[in-house]
């Protein structure tokens, strides 16, 4: 079977389902798109954070410094430690001498006092402090050696496979290193998994001790739908940024390493971004569960079996392309009882310009029991003679 699609045949589905659901697309973008623009930078990266669709990228997988971009990281594990109920936000924290000495840019605590975890959490992110970093590492670890362990347990589960942490503030090391795509896939964690968390990025300054510091990440005052994400420098990383941004239900997250300057770093991001929200848009086609096809049933105490989508399905499109996809189903011919709930008996395929650019297997959305003998038998009876026939 192939159809169009037409808007009133569609199931949109929720923003929560949107942010739970990944699709990688086989096919091309289709030639009317114009390619991505240059990108002065040691690396970049731009994904449909929904669908995971790469947009632009060069260089993605090479092990750079990732300077204070690391404190991404910091702040996913905290989360994950918070949300798990081993700590609270209102909880107080020691600030031990490592901590208060450590070099680089600072939130300005002072050794042998107490702050909470949520100050300190808004100082790492908003003021990229090294002295918070490591007083949040300490506290949630016992050492800052211990947190990082954890950092890279988190990173492996997230299928960072480029990435190595040795400390939880970015400070240069040679066993320290991400990759432009890993950093793509821990933006996409952070903010699906803890969005409440996520929102302290988008946080404009935060004033401690009596000393209030600016968002080190300028793109949010030049971009209102820039929400995050972080920014980073060293001399052995340059000016990095990590930008995410939000126009109607569409996230796209881009990263962009080793420019040459905090200019040049919001510049190359903004180019990305533009790009992105310009020349392609995220659609939602077929809800979870929804029925798409009703499949004959034989031996089957039921005669009709409805067919759907596991997964919902959602795609990165070239923009204004959106009707001129094609969908074909096919259901295998001879469905027998019993069937249980998720048996794959057939395939949808979504294509554009002749290319597939999405298929995925039609299941059982009910079980059938398998019918009693008699109806078993006539069913039989009834299929070899159709054989024959056929």
């Amino acid at each position: 079977m192939q159809y169009r699609f037409l808007p009133s045949k569609l199931s949109l589905i929720s923003l929560s389902l949107i942010a739970t659901f990944s699709l990688i697309l086989m096919a091309p973008v289709n030639a009317a798109v114009p390619r991505a623009p240059e990108i002065d930078a040691s690396a970049h990266i731009l994904i449909d954070a929904t669908t995971r669709r790469i947009l632009s990228e060069d260089n993605v997988d090479a092990p750079l410094a990732p300077a204070s971009l690391t404190k991404m990281m910091t702040s996913y594990v905290a989360a994950a430690e918070i949300a798990a109920g081993r700590f609270a936000l209102d909880e107080l924290v020691e600030i031990s001498v490592k901590a208060w000495r450590t070099p680089g840019s600072k939130m300005f605590i002072r050794e042998g006092t107490q702050v909470s975890l949520h100050d300190l959490l808004q100082g790492l992110v908003v003021q990229s402090g090294n002295d918070a970093s490591v007083a949040i590492a300490e506290h949630i670890a016992g050492s800052e050696s211990a947190f990082a362990d954890m950092m890279n347990q988190h990173a492996k589960v997230l299928g960072m496979t480029g990435s190595h942490f040795v400390n939880a503030t970015g400070l240069p090391d040679d066993d320290h290193y991400t990759t432009a795509r890993d950093l793509a896939a821990l933006s996409r964690a952070l903010i699906a998994d803890y969005p409440e968390h996520y929102r302290m990025y988008s946080q404009r300054s935060f004033k401690f001790n009596g000393i209030e510091q600016p968002n080190r990440n300028r793109l949010l005052a030049r971009d209102r739908s820039v929400d995050g994400i972080k920014t980073g420098f060293t001399n052995a990383a340059g000016y990095c940024l990590v930008a995410s941004a939000l126009r109607d239900d569409m996230r796209l997250i881009s990263v962009v390493l080793g420019t040459d300057s905090d200019e040049a770093r919001m510049r190359e991001s903004q180019k990305l971004l533009s790009y992105g929200f310009r020349y392609f848009q995220t659609q939602s086609l077929y809800a979870e569960g929804l029925m798409l096809k009703t499949a004959e049933v034989w031996y089957g105490q039921a005669d009709q079996l409805n067919l759907g989508l596991e997964k919902a399905v959602i795609l990165t499109l070239p923009r204004g392309r959106y009707e001129d996809l094609k969908a074909e189903t096919d259901v295998t011919r001879i469905v027998k009882a019993p069937v249980a709930l998720g048996d794959e008996l057939g395939e949808i395929r979504i294509s554009l310009d002749d290319e597939v650019v999405y298929r995925a297997p039609l299941v059982a959305l009910e079980a059938v029991e398998e019918a009693g003998i008699f109806k078993s038998a006539g069913h039989g009876i009834y299929l070899l003679f159709s054989e024959l026939m056929n």
